[in-house]
């Protein structure tokens, strides 16, 4: 019987609840929702104890399905102050499925100001106080779990970011091989929420478990085996990683530069994927699967010119606000702040937006490694320059009057720039989750913005269904595939427009939660600058009319 884990962090005490049945089909990014929405006051604080952090699998995950092992982070986010979720693969969630748990709901905020890990196996959960490890880096803290640990546990932890209450706070997951903590839910500053209420790290160790049958058992075998046949049929866009889509962004006008004062970037061709797939020759490293049963292999591995490991992976996201946002054309350097951003638990995309934000303030010169070498120190210590910085885009260029902050409801935009993709920039506007790319990427608006708000509803419907899956979006399953693998697993039938229906559902959740929180449709717009200021190159602003981005809240419109 699939449960639900209470952990309340007020009174240290841990209990198991039978999981709703009305529920059945939500998972992931829905499931989160649903909790959220019936148990936490919009208007709460979103560090205080009211607020609940989610640890919560797909609905798939945990099963024998293909790259079907995200684990969604859920919470009221520190940085929008509105819901959030954010995923992210490694091996957590798949053993907390196999483990019969549907959710983890942390709840409450200690009092005792004491640092503390949940361990999960067969036996049952525990909760235990462990003050040694307050403030430590993940690696450390993965070090250390480890030494008491099943070598096949998984880890999920908080860096130094998340215990001092960041708003770029990520929650991070340990890789494949259990060794690595490079696995980041980084959207929203959730880490914030897990570390401020006093959970540094959750040990979850399956031994003994196997693959969650479906009810179908044998029709799902040949629905993987025919999604996996398919897959392998066509270009796997993501052999070289997301690094890929360097060159073509700076071409576009699509890669942010100098706090997207331009969309191209001079440096591109040092940091783009044939820059890192240069190092796999001459240093080692090279491409793998960050969870079992992955068939796209999208992330990479860097080692340094002593062919000692550095990260994984190195991300366009990355490449792109820590790189070209920040006039960086130093590969290794970018590695370098992505390992930091790992190590202090860290969102790559909203440190690198307000560190470039800072720039733009006169903190420091755009392109000065050592500046932000100096930047990162200042943040793990806490100082109230790091504690700036810290706290995201938003707070630092409040901090340093800066007039050109590219936030949408606190939240940083990624690098897809919304003048240029005007479809991705009416999911920024009305997405629930703030300016958050994997709500909704939709590649279009160049020419003309009518007809984009329907793409950007649809994607944003689709991409929920896929966050509550359990799928991988760079997977890019058809609605159809994931209809007929859960009819499999659940044993009834379920359809696309079935799907499609959950998918509003959830968003209509969200929206929800949002308005509670204080949300209205005036919210939903792009900073000022993007509307008047033409990206240099091609000459596009974000002129996106309100009637348009009215029809993403109507299922009806056209």
């Amino acid at each position: 019987m699939a449960k639900l884990l209470r952990v309340n962090m007020t009174d240290h005490t841990v209990r198991e609840d039978e999981f709703p049945k009305e529920w059945e089909r939500f998972g992931g990014r829905g499931l989160s929702a649903k909790i959220l929405r019936r148990e936490v006051p919009g208007n709460c604080d979103p560090m205080g104890e009211f607020n609940k952090l989610i640890l919560a699998p797909g609905v798939l995950t945990g099963t024998a399905a293909p790259t079907s092992g995200r684990t969604s982070v859920g919470g009221k986010s520190p940085l929008t102050n509105g819901i959030k979720e954010a995923n992210a693969g490694g091996q957590f969630g798949q053993k907390l499925r196999r483990l019969g748990y549907r959710a983890v709901i942390v709840e409450g905020r200690t009092k005792d100001r004491g640092t503390y890990v949940l361990t999960i196996t067969s036996k049952g959960p525990e909760l235990i106080r462990a003050d040694e490890l307050r403030l430590m880096r993940t690696y450390a803290c993965a070090e250390q779990l480890g030494k008491n640990a099943d070598k096949r546990a998984a880890f999920l932890m908080v860096g130094p970011a998340g215990e001092l209450g960041y708003g770029n706070a990520s929650v991070a997951i340990t890789d494949l091989d259990n060794r690595y903590p490079t696995r980041h839910a980084a959207r929203g500053g959730l880490g914030a929420v897990m570390g401020t209420k006093g959970l540094k790290a959750v040990i979850i160790d399956d031994h003994g478990t196997i693959a969650l049958k479906a009810e179908e058992n044998d029709d799902y075998r040949k629905k993987i085996s025919d999604f996996v046949t398919t897959w392998r049929g066509k270009k796997n866009a993501y052999a070289k990683g997301t690094a890929i889509v360097v060159d073509m962004a700076s071409e576009w006008g699509n890669l942010p530069t100098r706090n997207r004062r331009s969309g191209s970037f001079e440096g591109h061709s040092k940091i783009n994927a044939d820059a890192i797939f240069a190092t796999f020759e001459t240093r080692g490293g090279g491409m793998h699967n960050c969870l079992a049963g992955c068939i796209v292999q999208c992330s990479n591995t860097i080692y340094n010119e002593k062919k000692e490991y550095v990260t994984s992976a190195l991300e366009f996201e990355t490449l792109a606000l820590l790189g070209a946002n920040c006039g960086v054309d130093d590969l290794d350097a970018i590695a370098e702040f992505d390992r930091l951003c790992d190590e202090l638990g860290m969102d790559t995309i909203e440190t690198g937006a307000a560190i470039a934000v800072a720039m733009d303030g006169g903190v420091l010169p755009f392109g000065d490694v050592a500046g932000m070498r100096n930047l990162f120190a200042e943040m793990e210590k806490g100082t109230p320059l790091g504690r700036i910085i810290g706290s995201g885009a938003a707070v630092t260029g409040r901090a340093f009057n800066v007039e050109r902050i590219p936030v949408v409801k606190g939240q940083a935009v990624p690098a897809w720039e919304p003048r240029t993709l005007r479809a991705t920039g009416i999911t920024y506007c009305t997405s629930p989750m703030g300016a958050d790319h994997t709500a909704g990427l939709v590649f279009g608006g160049t020419k003309s913005w009518e007809g984009l708000a329907v793409k950007s509803r649809e994607s944003q419907i689709y991409n929920a269904v896929v966050d509550s899956s359990g799928f991988c979006q760079f997977q890019e399953p058809p609605m159809e595939a994931i209809a007929g693998f859960y009819s499999a697993c659940l044993g009834e039938t379920i359809s696309k427009d079935d799907l499609r229906n959950m998918g509003w559902e959830i968003l209509q959740d969200e929206w929800a939660f949002n308005r509670d929180a204080g949300y209205t449709r005036a919210a939903d717009h792009l900073p000022e600058f993007m509307k008047v200021e033409p990206i240099p190159t091609n000459k596009m602003v974000f002129d996106v009319p309100n009637s348009e981005l009215d029809k993403v809240y109507d299922l009806n419109a056209k």
